[in-house]
């Protein structure tokens, strides 16, 4: 098999794992994982969402996370080599960013996305497609001007909770309207888990052939299906050299019920039981691509401890096989 033999991987636990959990998670907890995976050799870490914390009180400590994380000793000597991003999907909430950044706190990069189907795009943002690129394009340089990168997501790639089927085409179309409105990268998202391993490897081969430069391209896939790491060893053989990933596999869609009150979210569920859906699971992953002997940049056995953490803070097991059942003995695999 053809594939790369090192990778960038960013941890997005915190932010898109911690969205889906359906009670508020302690700030403290939030600083340590962050602190851990920063310790661990992550340089890309999602710490939370800037958007207005009403629908999403997961998020309603985003200001006081940020501004720990930039004061913490235990990290002191490693963040200002660590990308720290927040979610920005609308105008407030990327102004929020930026006056954050004149501060001297605020993020490193911020995330906005669209989707390649329009229901969703609405869902997501209450903008269409095409207002939402609108927005983009005045807002881009305004976190530049105050030295923020941004990640342009494209979502509903290869299917829509909500429309069904999607046409892929459309996201290479749309990456390269991010790119040149000025995003930085661009992540490739299936958000529910409605890629196969087929069109994943049709997609990003397409992709590559479109803008040849993987380091531009983050892979990010969800585990509902349970096809998760297949997806991302097609994605290895399509050349992708950057993926993400949360602890445990956990995240989603934002939760609707936080702490015993419902909130807005965005929205009902799209599934038919919430418990079940999530990321690929970044121990899983780790263990796995250091099994292939593909290098991460990352203490494995912490990238582990983390996650035994992780499920301590959610109160439950999560969906690592690697936490059950630990890495393949040296002896047996032959590793050293």
């Amino acid at each position: 098999m053809n594939y790369p033999k090192k990778v960038t991987i960013g941890d997005i636990t915190v932010r898109d794992g911690f969205q889906h959990e359906e009670m508020f998670i302690p700030t403290e907890a939030k600083l340590w994982v962050l602190e851990q995976l920063i310790l661990a050799g992550f340089k890309h870490v999602e710490a939370t969402n800037l958007g207005n914390p009403r629908g999403m009180p997961q998020f309603k400590d985003a200001d006081n996370l940020l501004k720990m994380l930039n004061k913490s000793k235990k990290v002191a000597h490693l963040i200002d080599k660590v990308s720290v991003t927040a979610i920005t999907i609308r105008e407030k909430a990327i102004e929020r960013a930026i006056q954050a950044k004149k501060e001297g706190w605020g993020p490193d990069r911020v995330l906005v996305m669209v989707s390649t189907s329009e229901s969703h795009q609405r869902q997501n943002s209450g903008l269409s497609i095409e207002e939402y690129f609108k927005m983009c394009e005045e807002w881009i340089p305004k976190a530049h001007d105050a030295g923020i990168k941004v990640n342009g997501t494209v979502s509903t790639i290869w299917g829509c909770p909500i429309e069904g089927p999607t046409e892929m085409s459309k996201a290479i179309d749309f990456t390269k309207r991010w790119l040149d409105i000025g995003a930085n990268d661009v992540e490739h998202a299936d958000h529910d888990g409605s890629a196969s391993p087929d069109r994943v490897y049709k997609y990003y081969s397409m992709l590559l052939d479109a803008i040849p430069n993987p380091e531009k391209h983050i892979v990010h896939f969800h585990q509902t299906r349970g096809w998760g790491l297949a997806n991302v060893l097609a994605a290895l053989q399509a050349g992708m050299t950057n993926y993400e990933a949360t602890m445990g596999g956990i995240g989603g869609q934002p939760a609707n019920f936080v702490s015993g009150v419902p909130v807005s979210g965005t929205g009902d569920y799209y599934y038919k039981d919430p418990s079940i859906v999530g990321l690929v699971s970044m121990e899983d992953m780790v263990v796995m691509m250091d099994e292939m002997g593909i290098d991460t940049g990352l203490d494995v056995d912490k990238v582990l401890e983390i996650g035994r953490m992780v499920e301590r803070i959610c109160g439950r097991p999560l969906r690592s096989e690697a936490i059950k059942n630990g890495r393949i003995p040296k002896s047996l695999s032959g590793r050293k």
